[in-house]
């Protein structure tokens, strides 16, 4: 999506602060033996509560109001009645929601209570990453080289990027051109962010895996090799300057 007036950046702000709210909210939620299930019908209930529909749940589907993904898995996790939180887990949360025909996505990832495993500095780097790439997007820079810069900021933490999830457009459905904004440099990607374009940045930093693959339950993506994953993510708006993110006004992962 391509923003063409103050009323459809008040939209896309509007969609933007319930799915802050509902991501912050589960964050502080959240407690060691509560289930994913009862996290995730908390962010529903949240998300009604604003006005919002869940974004998975309505563009394909998807047996959960939110995505929650634990330790080794890495997207798209299915809230279940049978995976209870424990302390130490690292826990990601994707919230994306479509509210007046505008959409947003925002997600995080952090340690449930005690950082027992020491996931702490992988969550850190991810944030970090993050931060660092949504600074230096402006209209006119390739996408080529966020993805690059994503890659060599992992590299230099100690870590790797899964390459196989990207960021994406977003803005009048949950997924849009430009539809791959990778972690790492892809030459054969000569597109560029474009000026008032909306899109969903993200960083999926790993301790050791590249590649995500698909459980059995047709939805969630884990390591292969049992590694680690945290994932952050904004949706932004593309400018001359500094991009705006309309994500970052309630979530504790600005």
């Amino acid at each position: 999506m391509s923003i063409t007036s103050e009323a459809e950046l008040a939209g896309l702000q509007r969609v933007s602060e319930a799915v802050s709210t509902t991501l912050r909210a589960m964050r502080n939620h959240a407690r060691p033996g509560m289930t994913t299930k009862e996290l995730d019908e908390y962010g529903g209930r949240m998300l009604a509560a604003l006005g919002a529909t869940s974004a998975p749940r309505l563009a394909y589907g998807f047996p959960g109001w939110t995505c929650i993904s634990l330790n080794h898995e890495v997207a798209h996790g299915v809230p279940s009645g049978r995976r209870v939180l424990q302390e130490g887990d690292l826990v990601n949360i994707d919230v994306s929601a479509e509210l007046s025909g505008y959409w947003a996505d925002n997600g995080g990832s952090f340690v449930l209570g005690t950082d027992i495993n020491n996931h702490q500095p992988l969550v850190d780097a991810s944030r970090q990453i993050l931060r660092t790439a949504l600074g230096r997007i402006r209209s006119g820079v390739r996408i080529a080289d966020i993805g690059g810069l994503i890659e060599a900021e992992a590299r230099k933490a100690g870590f790797r990027v899964i390459k196989n999830l990207v960021g994406h457009g977003i803005g009048r459905s949950l997924h849009e051109e430009p539809a791959e904004i990778p972690c790492y440099y892809d030459r054969h990607n000569h597109k560029r962010f474009r000026k008032n374009s909306v899109v969903a940045v993200e960083t999926f930093i790993s301790t050791r895996a590249t590649l995500a693959h698909q459980l059995s339950d047709g939805w969630t993506l884990a390591t292969p090799d049992g590694s680690f994953v945290a994932q952050h993510e904004h949706t932004i708006v593309v400018t001359e300057g500094r991009p705006i993110i309309l994500t970052q006004a309630n979530s504790i992962w600005a």
